[in-house]
């Protein structure tokens, strides 16, 4: 791939299909373990893969712009081991274009919607803390969908579904089949660790809005739900598979 400013140029002798834009959270600090937090790997290197093996131009924001960081057990040389068979994360380490757009994200205040064809909402840690009742996010996520584009989002991402409102102040996920990070899987991560992570669970969230319906599906299954644009995916096995659906949309 060819690297230019804050996006992937494809590079397979065809002309591009178009841009999509992905937006990960900024470096935080989790509020519950005060481990610092930002973007799991996976969720980004596979559903690039994907764009990009499509002939997709892929962009990348952040929620404060400038650099952006992943989660450490989602990188696969952590000492941890917890993603070290993530082979497709670990070739993208290799890569220093891929490296340097990690360090030069755009912010959300300079995009605008109609420069892309869709957006992928990258989960991790971070969006716990970045996301959920982001305005600006909640805006530029919504502008999409209430164009008809396709509008994707993964794992903990979809924490930013749990308030975001269409133009008409009516909940996005209003009459919406959706999906995100699942309770039992909150449940293993902090046995895992020995300790709670999140400072609230998703599916519990959602389970308490009205006129909407949440499912998950096996832990750490992939599991993706389309309902009109909207795309959701479980968690982090789930990445490919929502661009995938996105890839399928905008080749209909």
């Amino acid at each position: 791939m060819i690297k230019e400013k804050n996006r992937y140029v494809h590079a397979h002798g065809m002309p591009s299909k178009g841009k999509i834009l992905m937006v990960a959270s900024s470096p935080a600090v989790s509020g519950q373990t005060g481990w610092p937090i930002g973007f799991w790997a996976a969720e980004l290197t596979h559903p690039l893969h994907v764009f990009e093996e499509a002939g997709y131009e892929v962009e990348l924001a952040s929620t404060e712009g400038g650099e952006i960081v992943m989660d450490g057990y989602s990188n696969p040389m952590d000492a941890s081991g917890y993603s070290s068979r993530d082979v497709i994360s670990l070739g993208y380490m290799q890569n220093e274009d891929f490296n340097a757009m990690l360090t030069s994200t755009k912010p959300l205040e300079e995009v605008n919607s109609e420069d892309y064809d869709a957006v992928f909402l990258v989960g991790g840690q971070g969006p716990m803390y970045t996301f959920r009742g982001n305005k600006a996010l909640e805006r530029l996520f919504t502008n999409f969908y209430e164009s008809g584009k396709p509008s994707a989002a993964v794992c903990h991402s979809t924490t930013l579904l749990l308030e975001a409102k269409k133009s008409n102040g009516e909940l996005l996920v209003a009459g919406k089949t959706w999906t995100g990070f699942a309770d039992a899987e909150e449940q293993f991560a902090d046995e895992a660790v020995g300790q709670r992570i999140q400072p609230y669970w998703i599916e519990q969230e959602a389970r308490k809005l009205e006129n909407t319906n949440f499912k998950v599906a096996a832990p750490f299954s992939s599991y993706v739900i389309q309902d009109g644009n909207l795309i959701t995916g479980q968690q982090q096995n789930s990445g490919a598979a929502a661009a995938k659906m996105v890839v399928d949309f905008l080749s209909n």
